[in-house]
């Protein structure tokens, strides 16, 4: 899954510029997170945008610059088209990031920064808030729906890099934890064997062909015609290597 998939998904539905910003200031918090750097994503615009989501589902129009909080707090208490997912559990988790934005962004008394629990916390509102649009929007195809929210449900890991087209594996791993680490990140998407190659271009191609091979003869690798993915086991054996590094 890539994420102008997830955008063209979602611009069949709804304005191309809603669609794109979503995706866009979704990702940017998402890498925020992984590279644990503040102040270069803003959960604030995301809101915004979440704002004229809303009022697109709503009117069919929405505001350059909507009052977003006044939006929020008014949206669950008056008659609406939007399902109450929407209406109220979207806009009461919207407001709580948005809350963030406007009351934290403050000199904090003690050792102790926030601002990264804060960011990680806007970042599992942005992947709820994204996968409930996703659910609500393209309610007439669930088969695509379902994949683009177990792709928008795939936790971050700072163990993988996107670098332009290609995904950089850290750490001390064998050529086999390295490719399912690797797949990890594409779940529930097939990964080719040249993309696959290309991510790991420092190991010998010889290498990563029996490493593919011992992968799927184990079970913990499916292929397909598009190429590689993991299965059930292969997921557990995966989470299990992220979960030792990341500890």
């Amino acid at each position: 899954m890539k994420p102008d998939e997830l955008e063209n998904a979602l611009a069949k539905h709804i304005d191309r510029m809603i669609a794109r910003d979503l995706v866009s200031e979704f990702l940017q918090i998402k890498r925020d997170c992984i590279t644990a750097t503040l102040g270069r994503s803003s959960p604030g615009k995301f809101v915004e945008t979440v704002v004229q989501l809303l009022q697109f589902l709503e009117k069919g129009v929405y505001d350059s610059k909507p009052q977003v909080d006044t939006y929020l707090r008014e949206l669950e208490s008056r008659p609406s088209p939007l399902s109450d997912d929407l209406r109220i559990c979207c806009a009461r988790i919207a407001r709580s990031c948005y809350a963030l934005r406007n009351k934290r962004n403050i000199a904090h008394k003690g050792s102790v920064n926030p601002n990264f629990y804060d960011l990680r916390f806007a970042y599992s509102c942005a992947q709820w808030i994204m996968s409930e649009v996703v659910r609500n929007v393209l309610s007439s195809d669930m088969s695509i729906a379902g994949r683009l929210i177990e792709f928008l449900q795939i936790p971050f890991s700072p163990v993988v890099e996107n670098i332009d087209s290609r995904k950089i594996v850290f750490g001390n791993l064998t050529v086999e934890k390295e490719i399912l680490v690797l797949l990890h990140s594409y779940y529930p998407e097939y990964v080719s064997r040249k993309d696959i190659v290309a991510s790991i271009d420092r190991r010998s191609v010889s290498a990563i062909s029996n490493a593919l091979k011992r992968l799927w003869m184990s079970k913990l690798i499916h292929k397909g015609d598009s190429g590689y993915k993991l299965t059930q086991e292969g997921y557990k054996e995966a989470n299990a290597i992220l979960s030792e590094m990341e500890s």
